[in-house]
């Protein structure tokens, strides 16, 4: 019978009572198989830290235990390590005797954790077959109090490429209780291009051309599954460098990939900017919301370099210029500027449609990059305002491919039209909360995209003359303007076996260029089970993100009476969502009742019915207020979602972060809870829940099963607690725990 407790992955605590029997095993950070009145020790802090010098990494892990029991308590820990680790250090930081420790290969280790399972049947150490682990020696634990434990290895990293990969194993659970602290230094020799998590959000520290300081973001610091952190190194000067992993999909022919690439490193010129701000001044601006607007306009203008362009539109009833066109910036131009902006009052409604023809026509100046900074605090009220005919201007009417960043000040805008302003033209949109400092949100998105490197950046896959196009479904369909220190995250799904080759073109300060690059989809792995995964997250925000376009075409929203899922087309989409979702465990506000125990996973059509009802009163019928706003920064974060989400988190309709333990992504597969049965997103799809075979945790069946999905790569999905319903072959596999009697006799 498992328990929860607070203990994490890595660390694998098998905690033992005195003079009690060496079966009493503790198995963090997840569950427990103990005699009654043995109090498991417990880990109540981690933090680890990876130095990195080229290729070589020093891992040094700490954590501490607490044993609230009465009496001490013995314990061996057995910590998954890579296979060429080797340890430099094993100490306690307090009062325990010199303990001793060995690195166990991953053959010893694997059949360590067949023993435990036989034994105990318990299958918790299952998700880390592969790995070899450091077992410790047997050491004190004192009744009622802590012991601090420090571990240290070095490794060689795994190279693919011009590619590194770090990887600190842990467990994937989620019923996790302990932050981890997870920092990393990294310095190389060469100049470091791609820096990148799949696994966790990071924070940079500091950052130079061949030295980082990372750490893992606060908010992601209980996050389950293995720290992973990928980079790339280059010796051409102004080339960027680029990397592949790939999931392979023998069905069609092909697989998945996740291309990441760094933007070409800056230069001592980059692009000029031109930069025209468009201030709302309709009657509801007045006070502060208005005086942040115009200080933003300023402190944005300020910090234009001397020779870039600007311009300054105010609208209300209708719309007024600070220049006939926009000027270069000099002394002269940012004096009358400021007369301009101060001038400003509030005034009239909102003519959405005259302002943005007005900042979309005029001519740009030679050579520089064009960004509009649009804000808005309403609804369109003068002038056309249909989504449709303001949708349609902006496609037909912006010949010189400014890109729109939107800026939705409170909560009475059309989010729709806004997410489609911004994403027709390379930007994006941001919320300003009531509460929150229109100043602070507009010089936090300007502040990214202060050095250009390259406009109108293109990646294509080169083929060969009649040779069928090998990608499809990539996303994002137009990649924004690069900045310095971007990164490119694409993700797509491509065909055949063959090296992918890559063309990256674009406008840079020099002239156009174009890079080429070779990248391999031979190493193709299940392991690389976080390729589709992020780029279902994407495909769903995009198809949702069509079906709120949609609503525009009805007029902003669902007509008393009219089924928008009569369409065809607009059903096939509900349809590609509920499954994206179910197959991936990807969940979001339109899919969250997947999480729920009252839906029924074994009917399709109730399922489908709650997706359609969700889509349909949100997606589609939501067009303002703060219903609308959580929608727009929820498909925001999916569509540029480059590392996992293990827990589904979203903002409700409120803007509270909404998050799920009830569904599982565990290496390549998802599976959702209902009860104590976790079943396998696949079976659900297939819309056969009932199993075809049962296997017992700890019999000879269940190890042949083991060993199947040990050669898959996947052996972790029975480290589920409860029962597991797999599907493979076509096949559903009940996995079951051995019964309460069962468990009893194997312990006494």
């Amino acid at each position: 019978m498992r328990t929860p407790t607070a203990l994490l992955a890595p660390v694998f605590l098998l905690a033992m009572a005195q003079a009690q029997s060496p079966h009493q095993w503790i198995v963090p950070h997840r569950a427990a198989v103990a005699p009654m009145g043995v109090t498991p020790v417990r880990v109540v802090e981690a933090k680890a830290h990876v130095h990195i010098v080229d290729r070589a990494a020093t891992t040094t892990l700490e954590f501490e235990l607490h044993n609230p029991g009465p009496r001490d308590q013995e314990a061996v820990v057995l910590l998954p390590v890579p296979a060429d680790a080797a340890v430099s250090q094993f100490t306690f930081l307090g009062g325990a005797a010199e303990p001793t420790a060995r690195v166990m290969d991953k053959d010893e280790a694997r059949r360590l954790y067949d023993e435990i399972t036989a034994k105990l049947r318990d299958p918790a150490l299952l998700e880390f077959v592969g790995w070899s682990c450091l077992r410790s020696s047997v050491f004190p634990v004192p009744a009622n109090g802590r012991q601090k434990v420090r571990v240290v290895w070095d490794h060689v990293l795994e190279v693919d490429g011009d590619r590194a990969d770090y990887v600190l194993p842990r467990s994937e659970m989620l019923d996790a209780e302990v932050p981890w602290r997870i920092s990393v230094d990294l310095h190389a020799r060469a100049p470091i291009g791609l820096c990148h998590s799949v696994s966790h959000e990071l924070v940079v520290v500091r950052s130079d051309g061949t030295t980082r300081t990372l750490e893992v973001a606060e908010r992601a610091r209980r996050n389950p599954g293995a720290f992973r952190l990928s980079f790339t190194t280059g010796t051409v000067a102004d080339r960027p460098t680029a990397t592949l992993f790939a999931y392979p999909d023998p069905g069609s022919g092909g697989g998945w990939f996740l291309l990441m690439a760094n933007a070409p490193p800056a230069g001592p010129v980059a692009l000029r900017r031109e930069v025209t701000i468009v201030l709302d001044r309709s009657g509801s601006m007045a006070g502060k919301k208005l005086d942040q607007a115009k200080a933003a306009a300023l402190q944005v203008l300020e910090a234009l370099a001397p020779g870039e362009g600007f311009q300054v539109l105010d609208y209300g009833n209708d719309v007024r210029a600070a220049y006939p066109a926009p000027v270069v910036k000099d002394e002269r131009t940012m004096r009358a500027l400021r007369e301009h902006v101060a001038a400003i009052r509030p005034l009239g409604g909102t003519n959405i449609h005259d302002a943005l023809v007005e900042a979309l026509r005029a001519q740009v100046l030679p050579g520089t990059l064009p960004l509009v900074l649009f804000l808005t605090d309403g609804l369109p009220t003068v002038g056309p305002t249909s989504e449709k005919e303001l949708n349609a201007m902006v496609a037909a009417g912006n010949p010189h491919a400014r890109r729109v960043f939107c800026f939705g000040v409170g909560h009475d805008v059309n989010v729709p039209l806004l997410d489609a302003l911004a994403e027709r033209t390379r930007a994006t949109t941001t919320y300003v909360q009531p509460d929150e400092d229109v100043e602070v949100k507009v010089a936090r998105t300007f502040a990214r995209l202060g050095h250009p490197v390259v406009a109108e950046p293109a990646l294509r896959a080169v083929t060969a003359p009649g040779e069928t196009e090998r990608l499809a479904d990539v996303l994002p369909r137009a990649l924004p303007d690069l900045f310095a220190g971007d990164q490119i995250v694409l993700l797509g799904r491509y065909r055949g076996s063959a090296d992918l080759e890559f063309e990256l073109s674009g406008r840079t300060p020099t002239g156009a260029k174009t890079w080429q690059f070779t990248l391999p989809v031979r190493g193709a792995s299940v392991a690389n089970g976080f390729v589709p995964r992020l780029w279902a997250s994407r495909q769903i925000a995009f198809l949702v993100d069509e079906l709120r376009q949609k609503g525009g075409d009805l007029g902003g929203g669902l007509r008393p009476g009219h089924d928008p899922f009569a369409d065809p087309r607009l059903r096939e989409l509900r349809d590609e969502i509920l499954r994206l979702s179910t197959r991936f465990g990807v969940l979001g506000e339109y899919t969250a009742f997947l999480a729920t125990e009252g839906s029924r996973l074994d009917d399709w059509s109730s399922l489908v019915q709650a997706c359609q009802d969700s889509l349909g009163g949100r997606a589609i019928a939501t067009r303002s207020g703060l219903a609308a706003c959580n929608q727009g920064d929820n498909l925001w974060a999916m569509k540029g979602q480059s590392y996992a989400n293990p827990f589904n988190a979203f903002l409700d309709h409120k803007l509270a972060v909404v998050e799920t333990t009830a569904v599982q992504q565990v290496c390549d597969r998802a599976f959702l809870r209902r009860g104590n049965r976790w079943i396998d997103g696949n079976a659900v799809v297939a819309r056969k829940l009932e199993p075809d075979r049962r296997v017992v945790v700890g019999t000879a069946d269940y190890f042949t099963l083991v060993r199947r999905l040990e050669a898959e790569r996947r052996p972790g999905v029975l480290s589920l607690g409860g029962e597991i319903l797999l599907e493979l072959d076509g096949q559903n596999v009940l996995v079951v725990p051995p019964s309460q009697s069962l468990t009893s006799e194997i312990l006494r």
